[in-house]
Parts: C-alpha cells; sequence; structure tokens
C-alpha cells in the first residue's frame, strides 16, 4: 500500500494559510516523508490526479467556477479540511454580503462584463460536506501540524472551542479590558492563537471567529462601560469572520438597536 495522498487548494484567499504550513518548515519535510504531496501549486509545479486522502481547502466561494470547483475537490478526496477564516466563514470578503455586489462591480471595473462572480462570499461548508474546519486568519501552524498529523493517525484532533480568555490566563496575561481598559473580542473568540494580542497589550481582533459560546450582549454592555460606542462593536465583529453566524446575528442585533 502506497503512503497517503495530501492535496492543497486555493480560492478566494491571501495564500496566508497554505504560507503558515509552509512556515512549518524542517517539520513540513517529516509531513512529505510521510504523506505523497499530490498537489500544493504554492510550493510545487508537481500534480497527481486524485483521488486524494486529505485535502486542505483555502479560501471562501465566490465565482460560479469556485463552486463548480469546490464541488470536485470533495468528488476526489476521502478528507477536506477547511483552513483558515476565508474557508470557514467567507473571510473579510464577505463584507460583500452586506452590501450591493453588482454596485461594487460597476464602480471599480471599467467593463462590468468581464467580471463573473457571485453576490456572496461564502464558506466551503456552504458549497460540500467538510469534515474538519480549522479556524484562523491566519490558521495556527501548530494547529495545522496537529491535525495533518492527527488524520494520518487515525484520531480526530483536539482542537480548542473555548474562548481566548483561556488563553491568557494560561499564560499569565492580565485581561486588558479588566486592567487596561482595551476593548477586545477575546471573550467571544476561540481560542488557538495563543492570545497573542493581549500578550502585547491589545484587544483581541477576533481572528478565531466565534467560540462555542458567545455571550456579545454581555461583551457590548462592558464595552459601552468602558466608553465605546456600539458603531465600534459592529466594525469588530466585520473583519475576519464577518459572515460567520454567531458574529453576523450579533453585529445585526446590535446596529438594529
Amino acid at each position: 500500500m502506497g503512503k497517503p495522498s495530501l492535496a492543497v487548494w486555493k480560492f478566494a484567499s491571501c495564500d496566508g494559510c497554505q504560507l503558515s504550513l509552509l512556515d512549518l518548515e524542517d517539520r513540513l519535510l517529516d509531513i512529505a516523508e510521510a504523506v505523497d504531496i499530490a498537489h500544493f501549486p504554492e510550493a510545487s509545479t508537481a500534480h497527481a490526479d486524485g483521488p486524494y486522502t486529505v485535502s486542505l481547502v483555502e479560501g471562501s466561494i465566490t465565482t460560479p467556477r469556485d463552486a463548480d470547483r469546490i464541488r470536485a475537490v470533495r468528488h476526489q478526496s476521502e478528507l477536506v479540511v477547511a483552513i483558515g477564516a476565508c474557508a470557514t466563514a467567507g473571510g473579510i470578503q464577505a463584507l460583500r454580503n452586506l452590501a450591493d455586489s453588482d454596485e461594487f462591480v460597476r464602480t471599480v471595473y471599467a467593463t462590468p462584463t468581464y467580471i463573473d462572480s457571485l453576490a456572496t462570499s461564502t464558506p466551503i461548508s456552504d458549497h460540500i460536506e467538510v469534515d474538519i474546519e480549522l479556524r484562523g486568519c491566519p490558521v495556527s501552524k501548530i494547529q495545522l501540524l496537529d491535525v495533518v498529523g492527527a488524520l494520518l493517525a487515525g484520531r480526530k484532533p483536539d482542537l480548542p472551542t473555548y474562548p481566548v480568555c483561556i488563553e491568557c490566563k494560561a499564560r499569565g496575561v492580565s485581561c486588558v479590558m479588566v486592567a487596561g481598559g482595551i476593548a477586545c473580542l477575546g471573550p467571544i473568540t476561540q481560542a488557538g492563537c495563543g492570545a497573542i494580542c493581549p500578550a502585547y497589550d491589545r484587544g483581541c481582533y477576533g481572528c478565531f471567529g466565534p467560540a462555542e459560546t458567545v455571550n456579545v450582549a454581555s461583551l457590548a454592555w462592558q464595552w459601552r462601560e468602558l466608553g465605546i460606542e456600539d458603531e465600534a462593536l459592529v466594525r469588530s465583529l466585520r473583519t475576519f469572520n464577518t459572515a460567520a453566524p454567531a458574529f453576523a446575528a450579533a453585529s445585526a442585533a446590535i446596529e438594529d438597536r
């Protein structure tokens, strides 16, 4: 029996999550020894046809062609892993979902008829069944390594669902909201980054999307106590994971108050 095969696919994205995989450096060589890297244009021009054991998919679906391509990827793959905020929540480009996409096209392009895009930017799971979602903008290379290793070993990856606040406590980082009066999305954002921003006295930006349990109403009250307008919270929820259901619903509810 040959080695399992790994394919890495790009849709609408900045390539940052693929670069996180390349940033594994020497550990990437260990992965390369354990699998056949069948398709990874960011790293090699080599290509092997499927089926593939594992497909890592970066990016959101923004064109009819992408919608067809992702179904082809699913058909060829035993397991599909959506990596990053674009693939799991539509990415920052999902801001188009809140506006008139046709108007954007008419404003930006001299010949709008050349543009064949969808009115929305949507996550991979809106189009196919996804086996695992790996959050982040970009993904954590440590989590990415764990996911690939777990799948190759036939076990379920151990991914956090608790908020960034737990990571702050684990690092001994003081709460930036309580101690510093700094606006922070940590209480409603899924852990995974290691609390990078709070460790440097900055509020969490919500890169990893909603935690398993989200109480935005409570967070909004806390931000108001800090003298921060609701409009600022709406803007903060509409960044990397603007279309994530919990963030989208919360931002709309606040806007409608």
